[in-house]
């Protein structure tokens, strides 16, 4: 996957994310922040996810907590190079 799609999806991850109120301790605190709750979509490319898809794929790459959005979303990129999704 192109280094545009993964900039692109860090961008929106930072976007929908950035609201939450950290320090977060589970996924369940991220939902608030979402636009359209776990339904909320990421897409780029080829690639699309909703956010309950996320939580279920990469549960066990994330390490609560996170204390700001940039850990967050480091964590849940690496965590999608990880499992082949990007």
């Amino acid at each position: 996957m192109s280094d545009d799609v993964e900039a692109d999806l860090r961008k929106q991850f930072e976007d929908a994310f950035s609201g939450a109120d950290f320090p977060v301790s589970s996924q369940m605190d991220l939902v608030p922040a979402l636009p359209q709750g776990p339904g909320t979509k990421f897409e780029s490319g080829d690639f699309s996810v909703t956010a309950m898809e996320l939580a279920a794929k990469l549960g066990s790459s994330q390490d609560f907590p996170y204390e700001n959005v940039d850990s967050l979303v480091d964590d849940v990129i690496q965590g999608l190079k990880d499992n082949g999704m990007i």
